[in-house]
C-alpha cells in the first residue's frame, strides 16, 4: 500500500516546482471542538495535507506533571475521529502535534490509544509515525554540567535536583523529528511535545518550498483563524506558492486582513520579529502583507537563518503538593476597605492555630479580585468596588493539612473583627456549601530552559506501526 506521503511527493516529483502546496490548519487546539462548515469548506478545496496542534503550556504546569488532558477526553476523542476521517478519506497526511495537551509520555499514549481505537471502529487502515518527546534525564544533567543548558527568561539556572524533581519531563520536537518521521512512509503523524511549526512546515521542507516563508505561514497557521477578524478557531486554508503564502478562513465570516495577520506575530513571541525554532530562525521583520481581497492576504519577505548550534526547549512539571481553595464573596464596604489587612491577620492567625510552633508547613494565599485579584495592584481602587471575591489557595503536604488550613481560614475570616465592624459574623458570603473545594494535587514548572544538542535526532524516536 502506497502511503499519504508518498503520494503527496511524488505528485509533486520530490520538489515545488513553482507549483501551489495547499495546508489547511484544522484547529488552534486539537480537543475542544472543530467546526464543522469550516472544515468542510477546506477539504472543498482538495488540500494536499491537514495539521493541527494538541497542547501548549498555556494550560500551565499540572497537565505536564501529571500526565492528564487539559481537554474532555470525549470531545478530544470526536475531534480526532474527525480528522482521521477527513484524511483518510481524501488519502492526504495528517500531522497531529503536542498529544494529549502536553505531549509527555502519557499523554502521547493516551492520544494513541484514541487513535486505534477510532481506526478499529471505522475500519480505517493506515501507516501511524509517533514521535516521542521525553528527555533522557541523563543527558539533560550531562548538559547542565557542560554549561550547555540556559534558562528561558527570569527565571532560576536548571539544576540536576530539579531535573530528578520533574515528574514529566519533555522538549520540543521542531521540523528535524518530523521529516524523519515522514521519511518512514506514513500516513498519519502523532507527535509527543512538538513546536508548532513543525507540524506543518516539515512536507514543505520536504519539497524545497524556501523555509523563511515556510516557518512564517507554519506559525501562523497553527493557530486556525486565530490570525482573521474577528479572530477564531475555525480551520484555515493556507497556500503555499513562490516566496509567500495566501490565508484565507474557511470561515466565512472572518477575514484574514493584512493587519490582523501581522498583529498575529505579537503572539506568543518574545520578539515579534524573529521566530526562533531549533534549527534557526524566521526573520519577518522585512515581511510584506498584501490584500489579496477582502478576506485574503498574501505574505511573503520572511528570511531563514540557520542555528549555528541547534537547541530543544525543556518543559518539565514537579509536585508542590495538595491544594484546597476557600470561595466567598464580600459586599461589606468596611471590610473591602480593609481586606488587605484583614487577610493578612487571619493569615497569622491560622498559623498560631494550626501549627504547635506558628512556622507554617503550607503555603496560603489570597486573591482578593475586584483588588488585586488578576494583577498585584501596589496601590488600592481609586473607587471602592461594590463587591469583592475572595479566594484563599492553600497548598500542603497532604489532602488533610490542606482542607484543615482552608476550613480555619473560612471560619477565621467569616469572623474577623475589625474597626467599624457593625456585625459579629457575616463578614463573608458563600456561592455554595462547602465553601472549601479540593483541587487536586498542584504543580509548578520544573524547566522552562533551552538545552543545546548535537543529536537532535537522538532526542526525537521515531516508531511505526501498521493499522
Amino acid at each position: 500500500m502506497v502511503s499519504a506521503i508518498s503520494k503527496l511527493l511524488d505528485r509533486f516529483g520530490g520538489k515545488a516546482n513553482g507549483r501551489a502546496l495547499k495546508v489547511i490548519g484544522a484547529s488552534g487546539q486539537l480537543g475542544y471542538g472543530v467546526p464543522e462548515p469550516a472544515l468542510k469548506e477546506g477539504l472543498s478545496r482538495e488540500p494536499d495535507f491537514i495539521g493541527a496542534d494538541m497542547g501548549s503550556t498555556d494550560i500551565g504546569p499540572y497537565f505536564l506533571g501529571s500526565g492528564d488532558m487539559a481537554t474532555a477526553a470525549e470531545q478530544t476523542r470526536r475531534d480526532l475521529r474527525r480528522l482521521l476521517l477527513a484524511a483518510r478519506s481524501r488519502d492526504i497526511p495528517l500531522i497531529i502535534g503536542t498529544a494529549g495537551s502536553a505531549g509527555a509520555a502519557p499523554h502521547l499514549k493516551r492520544t494513541l490509544g484514541f487513535v486505534r481505537e477510532i481506526a478499529a471502529e471505522e475500519g480505517l487502515h493506515f501507516r501511524l509515525g509517533t514521535i516521542r518527546s521525553d528527555m533522557p534525564r541523563d543527558v539533560v544533567k550531562g548538559a547542565i554540567r557542560a554549561g550547555r543548558v540556559r534558562p528561558l527568561g527570569n527565571i532560576a539556572d536548571l539544576t540536576e535536583a530539579e531535573v530528578d524533581a520533574s515528574a514529566n519531563l519533555v522538549g520540543q520536537a521542531g521540523t528535524e523529528a518530523f521529516i524523519r518521521c515522514l521519511e518512514q512512509d506514513v500516513d498519519v503523524v502523532i507527535a509527543g511535545r512538538a513546536c508548532d511549526t513543525g507540524i506543518f512546515a516539515a512536507i514543505p521542507q520536504m519539497l524545497g518550498y524556501p523555509l523563511g516563508p515556510v516557518v512564517h505561514m507554519a506559525k501562523i497557521v497553527e493557530c486556525a483563524s486565530l490570525c482573521c477578524l474577528p479572530g477564531g478557531r475555525d480551520s484555515i486554508l493556507a497556500v503555499l506558492e513562490g516566496d509567500g503564502f495566501v490565508l484565507e478562513s474557511m470561515n466565512p465570516a472572518r477575514r484574514a486582513t493584512p493587519m490582523s495577520v501581522a498583529a498575529h506575530s505579537l503572539y506568543e513571541q518574545a520578539d515579534p520579529n524573529v521566530i526562533v525554532e531549533p534549527e534557526g530562525t524566521a526573520q519577518v521583520d522585512r515581511a510584506h502583507y498584501e490584500a489579496v481581497d477582502d478576506r485574503r492576504t498574501r505574505v511573503s519577505g520572511a528570511r531563514w537563518v540557520p542555528a549555528a548550534q541547534p537547541t530543544v526547549k525543556l518543559e518539565g512539571s514537579a509536585k508542590v503538593g495538595e491544594r484546597a481553595v476557600l470561595l466567598a464573596g464580600s459586599a461589606d464596604p468596611r471590610f473591602i476597605e480593609g481586606v488587605r489587612s484583614h487577610v493578612e491577620e487571619v493569615r497569622q492567625v491560622v498559623a498560631e492555630l494550626v501549627t504547635d510552633d506558628g512556622v507554617p508547613d503550607y503555603q496560603l494565599s489570597f486573591r482578593v479580585y475586584g483588588i488585586d485579584g488578576v494583577y498585584p495592584w501596589p496601590d488600592p481602587p481609586k473607587v471602592q468596588p461594590r463587591e469583592i471575591f475572595v479566594m484563599a489557595e492553600c497548598i500542603a503536604p497532604t489532602l488533610d493539612r490542606a482542607l484543615a488550613v482552608a476550613k480555619t481560614t473560612k471560619q477565621y475570616l467569616l469572623h474577623h473583627g475589625f474597626p467599624g465592624r457593625l456585625s459579629t459574623s457575616g463578614n463573608l458570603a458563600f456561592p455554595f456549601t462547602p465553601p472549601e473545594l479540593v483541587a487536586g494535587a498542584a504543580y509548578r514548572f520544573s524547566a522552562y530552559h533551552v538545552m543545546e544538542t548535537d543529536d537532535l535526532a537522538g532526542l526525537f524516536p521515531v516508531e511505526v506501526e501498521m493499522l
